[in-house]
């Protein structure tokens, strides 16, 4: 087995992935600002070296990566990496030290697609700082990966769900109160006709195809995945199933998109769900499928389900009627 270093590991997919990675027999390091516990309980917990370090301050300090090879891992799965100048001085460390780079990338990478779902060989088009440096990352990683033999992974998450975590809402930003207006069965808004899409994926899943790239590691090195849910939701489709588990005829109504945005709440809100709405996800997982083995346990609206339970339990939405 090997000793495995996670950056980020208390953060949701680390949550997952951790005890995962420990019940296979790995030596498993979290290294994390230790400001954050995993988001559900796991007696694997208690077998993980935990180790604080504040990547920003560490990187400005040029210790961080002497701490991470100092830790002498075989493998290394980075969580929260932002931009190119954070990973390479990271990936040029670890050249020749190591037999697995695991970098996390994001769907954003894509922008705006031609055609759906869409493949991991489809044109990026990025925007938005976020999915440029992503982008950016991943670019030179491949190019490392095929031109220096640097063992090198990417995927690419969708919308995270999950116990612990506000899923993307049909409004498609983060603010879990439009759940308990649908709870009380009152209507909602969307723009347009409702058909923007969002991917999510629950973080397991994403543990899931992180584990199966190791273990497929020589069909996995120089390649980039796309971890999501094997099907986009559409925000109509996405509303009117969550009405219906709430009990309610779904109560739509539908405005310009124009109109939609001067009511929100905050401008804020308004450009959080044009983020989303602007990039549409939908990605295709046949390839991690082929080469991997990858088959999401989680549809996406299972995965929101679970992450509105949630909610629910821990009094961050109100509970619909029919429930009580």
């Amino acid at each position: 087995m090997s000793r495995i270093i996670v950056i980020g590991g208390t953060g949701h997919i680390g949550t997952y992935l951790v005890p995962a990675l420990v019940d296979q027999g790995h030596d498993v390091v979290s290294v994390s600002r230790g400001l954050a516990k995993s988001y559900v309980h796991n007696t694997a917990w208690d077998r993980v070296e935990q180790v604080t370090v504040d990547r920003q301050e560490e990187e400005k300090a040029g210790t961080f990566v002497e701490h991470i090879v100092g830790l002498k891992p075989d493998i290394v799965i980075d969580l929260i990496s932002f931009n190119l100048a954070s990973t390479r001085p990271l990936v040029e460390a670890l050249r020749g030290k190591i037999e697995h780079f695991l970098h996390c990338s994001t769907l954003w990478v894509y922008g705006h697609t031609a055609a759906v779902p869409a493949g991991e060989d489809e044109p990026l088009n990025p925007f938005g700082e976020y999915g440029i440096d992503k982008a950016e990352i991943e670019k030179w990683l491949m190019h490392e990966a095929r031109t220096t033999g640097f063992p090198a992974t990417i995927f690419r998450p969708g919308q995270i769900v999950g116990e612990g975590w506000t899923p993307i809402t049909p409004l498609a930003n983060d603010k879990a109160a439009v759940f308990s207006k649908m709870a009380r069965g009152e209507e909602i808004v969307l723009p347009n006709l409702g058909l923007e899409t969002v991917n999510h994926v629950h973080a397991a899943d994403i543990s899931q195809l992180i584990q199966r790239a190791i273990t497929n590691r020589s069909v996995a090195i120089g390649e980039t995945f796309n971890a999501v849910s094997d099907t986009a939701l559409n925000l109509r489709g996405y509303a009117e199933t969550i009405f219906t588990w709430f009990g309610f005829e779904p109560k739509i109504a539908y405005v310009p998109y124009e109109e939609w945005m001067k009511r929100q709440p905050t401008p804020e809100e308004a450009h959080h769900s044009w983020e989303h709405f602007a990039r549409s996800s939908c990605l295709s997982i046949e390839k991690a499928r082929r080469k991997l083995g990858y088959e999401p346990a989680y549809s996406s609206i299972a995965g929101v389900k679970e992450s509105i339970a949630w909610l629910i339990e821990n009094g961050k939405v109100e509970k619909p009627e029919a429930w009580r």
